[in-house]
């Protein structure tokens, strides 16, 4: 199993920490902005599938409780990370803060970079001027968000994905979702299902509350990442959501399930927890909590359809996610309620059914059949005066199941062929609630 380790950039505001991350990750994801403190909550990506870089919001003083959370998030950061990027301008002198943060950063006994930016400007100060911080010179980089230099050298030292042992017969499980959809009901309600608790532990380096069981001679463990705040901390909204301890969870997951608030179903959140699941190549499983206050709704008065016939806004509630998740229609969709109960053993079910899947091996033969079928009945269309044509495809690898396509200048591929080629193996092997992944590999060079 492997996990990507998890980079931390932290600093204060202003010092380039988002045009940083852009930079890294070849295209503008945070937003950026002369105005100090613009980036007001974590911003992630995945760096080339070897690392995942957290930008966290610029450490300001406490004045408020909402600057009083930032720098909670920077301290989640660091807790979370595997390696720290404590980013400051190179054009102004430190101060006490920017001590603090080297201090703290170093004290967890992480590996800890100096990232100096700003270094393509005449006013940049000399290395000795932060040597104060104590962060060692040889894990000193100077760079530009601006004009690039430095950047090849700071990736060259950042961690490649780690290859994890991964427990004998042991599932993990994440609950994955926003503050107050949920977790903490459905986490206590799946460890009270099951009589034989191996053990039930918390306070992990991670910070994510666990319990083992054992279902069907099936070694379990829930992943539970609710608690990221304090109580009066917790408000909805992703200023207040701790996407660090989510992507920890995620990364160290087998299956992840996707909570989702009957009560507040369509959330742009969702949608990209979602994504980081598929992303991460992870089984995923569309939870609806809270489905017992389905039971007395109104149709036509919960989601606004006319001509409602038979149809129960529990019915309504499933098309509506259909749409709103139409990038995994394989993910299944299962209606829960902690408090009475309902199909709380059946995310058991799915898990192993999922966990099968994910380990499918298909025969090189009849994968070869399926593409072969495919280019028959829709032959992908090259560029003017180019012809591009798949050969042969072989499964690579599994959990998730990887499949590689051979053949002749297969970067000229249309998505939709591509998308195509993935429903036509799907329709042979659903794969249910797992992603499937491809590469294409051309016999000359793009």
């Amino acid at each position: 199993m492997k996990q990507l380790p998890i980079v931390a950039l932290i600093g204060q505001t202003n010092a380039g920490k988002s045009s940083i991350l852009n930079r890294m990750a070849h295209k503008n994801i945070a937003i950026v902005a002369r105005e100090e403190g613009t980036t007001r909550d974590n911003v992630v990506a995945r760096i080339d599938d070897r690392f995942i870089l957290v930008d966290t919001a610029g450490l300001k003083d406490p004045s408020d409780d909402f600057e009083a959370s930032i720098q909670e998030q920077i301290q989640d950061a660091i807790d979370m990370a595997d390696v720290v990027l404590v980013t400051l301008d190179s054009t102004k002198y430190f101060n006490h803060r920017d001590a603090k943060i080297a201090k703290d950063a170093l004290r967890s006994k992480k590996k800890v970079f100096l990232v100096l930016n700003k270094c393509d400007l005449a006013e940049s100060l000399p290395l000795t001027e932060f040597r104060a911080l104590g962060i060692a010179p040889e894990d000193t980089f100077y760079v530009s968000a601006t004009t690039g230099a430095g950047i090849k050298q700071l990736l060259d030292v950042l961690p490649e994905k780690k290859q994890l042992e991964k427990t004998e017969n042991n599932l993990k499980i994440a609950l994955i979702g926003r503050p107050n959809v949920g977790k903490s009901s459905l986490f206590n309600s799946l460890a009270k299902k099951q009589q034989a608790i191996v053990s039930s532990r918390q306070g992990t380096t991670r910070d994510i509350n666990r319990v083992q069981i054992k279902y069907k001679g099936q070694e379990i463990e829930i992943l539970d990442t609710a608690g990221l705040r304090k109580p009066g901390k917790r408000e909805v909204g992703i200023e207040k959501f701790s996407v660090i301890r989510t992507l920890a969870a995620i990364e160290e997951a087998d299956i992840c399930a996707i909570l989702v608030d009957a009560t507040e179903p369509h959330s742009k959140l969702d949608q990209a927890l979602a994504g980081q699941i598929v992303e991460a190549g992870k089984g995923i499983i569309m939870v609806v909590t809270k489905a017992d206050t389905l039971e007395n709704a109104e149709p036509t008065n919960y989601f606004g359809e006319e001509n409602v016939g038979n149809r129960t806004a529990a019915d309504f509630l499933i098309d509506s996610l259909e749409k709103d998740y139409d990038f995994i229609p394989y993910a299944p969709v299962l209606l829960t309620s902690s408090k009475t109960g309902l199909n709380v053993t059946q995310l058991f079910e799915l898990a192993l059914e999922i966990e099968q899947n994910r380990h499918l091996e298909i025969k090189t033969s009849d994968l070869n059949r399926i593409l072969n079928e495919a280019i028959i009945s829709h032959a992908p269309a090259g560029l003017k005066n180019t012809h591009t044509k798949p050969k042969y495809i072989v499964q690579t690898d599994t959990c998730p199941p990887w499949f590689v396509v051979h053949g002749h200048d297969l970067g000229l591929l249309h998505w939709s062929w591509k998308r195509y080629l993935e429903r036509k193996i799907r329709e042979k092997y659903p794969f249910m609630g797992t992603p499937i992944m491809f590469s294409y590999r051309s016999d000359k060079k793009d």
